[in-house]
C-alpha cells in the first residue's frame, strides 16, 4: 500500500494556527473549565445559526444520542418496548442507545440513489413503530419533507441524527430542522470541530428542560428559573436540598469550557466550510457521472449539499474491489459507508434476535467505501482524487 498523501482529517481545525494560538491564550488566562459561559454562548450562537430555539452542547455526538432517547423516555413520549425505526445504514450509536435503554430497533433500508431512508421505506413501517431516529447520511437526505409529514399523520417521533450533515438544506429548510430533534457532533473528523463534542436542537421547551436535566444528573440547576421553581414546588424540594435534589434518569455527559471557546471560534467558519465542501462534492459528482462502474446518486430536492465524505458504490465486488485499490495505490484514506450495514455488526447480531434484511444497505456494506472531502483540500489532492474516481483501463 502507498504513503497515506490524503488523509480523512487534515487538520485538527479550520484555520488551524490562529484556532490553536487563540485557545494557547484562552487557556492560560481562563480561570474556570468546567460548563460554563462559554458553552452557553455556543449553545445559543449555534441555535441561531441553525434556526431552531433551543440547543443542548454535550460531551459527543453519541452522548447526545444517548441523551435524547432517555430524555424521551423520561418524559413518556417513548416507552420502554416501543419499536423504533432507524437508519440501517448509519454509526453504532445511532442504535446503541435505543437497545442500551430498552426499545426495540427496527432498521430501515437506504436508498441506492441517495444512501438515506425513503418516505416508501417509512411508509412500510410506521403502523408498527413509535419512533423514527433518521441518519441524514454524509450530508445527504431523501425527500425528509415526505417523511416528516408521515411522522405526523402516524404520530411517530421523528429525531434526526444530523451528526455528518452540517449546513445541507432541502428546499431552503436545513438538515436537523425536519424533527422534533436533532443531534450534531463536533468530533474532531466532523464539519466543525470542538475535538469532542455533541448538541441537540430542538422547539419543544418541555423537551428542552428535561435534556438540561439529563445532561447532568438529573438535578434542575441549569433550567431556567421558572422551571426550576416548579420542579421545586411539584416535589416539595426547597433551595437547601435542591442543590442535591435529582428529578429523573440522567447521566453526566457535560463538555467543558475548552470545548465550549473552540465551537465559539469554528462557528464563524461554517459558510466558508460548507461552501467549500459542496463545492468539492459538485466536483467529485462531475467526475463520477462519466464512470458507469459506479452508481450515481442524486439530490434533485437538495440546495445545498455539505457533504461530510464522497461515497463510491460500484455495481459489483469486482469493480469495488478495484477502486479500493486505485485509492490505496495513489495514497488516499479509505473506509467503509459509516458503519455498513449496521445489522451485519456483532453488537447488533448479540442484543436484537429478529432478522430484518435490507437489501440495499448490505449492497453497499459489500460494494461501497468512501474518501474524505474537508475544506483545506488543495488542487492536486482533489486532482488525485478525480483521477482515482475516473473509469478503470
Amino acid at each position: 500500500m502507498a504513503e497515506i498523501k490524503i488523509k480523512l482529517m487534515k487538520s485538527a481545525f479550520y484555520n488551524e494556527k490562529e484556532t490553536k494560538e487563540k485557545l494557547a491564550k484562552f487557556v492560560m488566562e481562563a480561570s474556570f473549565f468546567s460548563m460554563g459561559e462559554q458553552c452557553r454562548k455556543f449553545e445559543n450562537d449555534f441555535a441561531k445559526k441553525q434556526g431552531r430555539k433551543f440547543a443542548v452542547f454535550l460531551t459527543s455526538g453519541s452522548s447526545a444520542n444517548l441523551v435524547l432517547i432517555q430524555g424521551l423516555l423520561n418524559l413518556g413520549r417513548l416507552k420502554k418496548g416501543d419499536k423504533v425505526g432507524f437508519s440501517a445504514l448509519t454509526w453504532s450509536t445511532n442504535v446503541m442507545p435505543l437497545i442500551q435503554l430498552g426499545l426495540i430497533p427496527v432498521p430501515l433500508d437506504c436508498s441506492l440513489k441517495t444512501l438515506n431512508v425513503s418516505p416508501a421505506e417509512v411508509e412500510k413501517k410506521a403502523d408498527d413503530i413509535k419512533g423514527i431516529f433518521l441518519t441524514n447520511t454524509l450530508g445527504f437526505s431523501d425527500d425528509i419533507e415526505k417523511i416528516k409529514e408521515i411522522c405526523q399523520k402516524k404520530n411517530i417521533v421523528f429525531l434526526e441524527d444530523n451528526c455528518e450533515s452540517m449546513g445541507s438544506e432541502v428546499n431552503g429548510v436545513k438538515l436537523g430542522n425536519f424533527s422534533l430533534a436533532s443531534t450534531f457532533s463536533f468530533f474532531i473528523g466532523h464539519h466543525m470541530s470542538t475535538i469532542e463534542g455533541g448538541m441537540i436542537l430542538t422547539d419543544d421547551s418541555e423537551l428542552y428542560n428535561m435534556l438540561l436535566m439529563t445532561r447532568i444528573h438529573g438535578w434542575d440547576r441549569n433550567l431556567p428559573e421558572e422551571e426550576k421553581k416548579r420542579m421545586r414546588t411539584l416535589h416539595g424540594i426547597d433551595d437547601f436540598y435542591s442543590k442535591y435534589a435529582f428529578y429523573d434518569l440522567a447521566y453526566n455527559a457535560r463538555p467543558t469550557e475548552i470545548n465550549g471557546f473552540l465551537g465559539n471560534s469554528q462557528l464563524p467558519y461554517w459558510d466558508e466550510i460548507v461552501f467549500k465542501r459542496e463545492g468539492n462534492f459538485k466536483l467529485f459528482q462531475y467526475v463520477a457521472r462519466k464512470n458507469d462502474d459506479l452508481f450515481l446518486l442524486d439530490f434533485p430536492h437538495m440546495n445545498i449539499i455539505s457533504n461530510f465524505a464522497y461515497p463510491v458504490i460500484a455495481k459489483d465486488k469486482g469493480k469495488a474491489d478495484f477502486y479500493k485499490r486505485k485509492m490505496e495505490e495513489a495514497g488516499v484514506e479509505i473506509r467503509p459507508i459509516i458503519a455498513g450495514d449496521i445489522t451485519k455488526q456483532p453488537f447488533f447480531k448479540k442484543y436484537v434476535s429478529e432478522t430484518t434484511t435490507c437489501p440495499n444497505a448490505d449492497f453497499i456494506h459489500s460494494n461501497g467505501f468512501y474518501f474524505g472531502n474537508n475544506p483545506e483540500m488543495n488542487q492536486g489532492e482533489l486532482e488525485i482524487l478525480c483521477n482515482a474516481l475516473e473509469k478503470k483501463q
